[in-house]
């Protein structure tokens, strides 16, 4: 019996430190509730009022991919909830 309770309690433990050798790279933008969700073009428009200039905007894993120039000139890449259009991840580009 003591086995099996010092088994049962390593498992817990290896269980409880593996969400933090996930991926610094991981996005989840999750489960859109209501099921709304904003267009392509809505998305275009709410970047290109942020002063980026939109190159392109699709689907991946769930969130928006946009590829856009800032006004230096500068590549980024932001990834954003299909439903809120928040930004939940944001990357320069060399």
């Amino acid at each position: 019996m003591r086995k099996f309770i010092a088994f049962t309690a390593a498992g817990f433990m290896t269980a409880a430190t593996l969400p933090a050798y996930a991926s610094s790279d991981d996005v989840w933008c999750g489960r859109n509730a209501g099921g709304q969700q904003l267009s392509v073009q809505d998305v275009t428009a709410k970047v290109a009022g942020m002063g980026y200039d939109v190159r392109r905007v699709e689907r991946d894993d769930g969130c928006f991919e946009v590829k856009a120039t800032d006004r230096n000139g500068v590549r980024i890449e932001l990834k954003m909830h299909p439903g809120t259009g928040e930004i939940v991840k944001r990357e320069r580009k060399s």
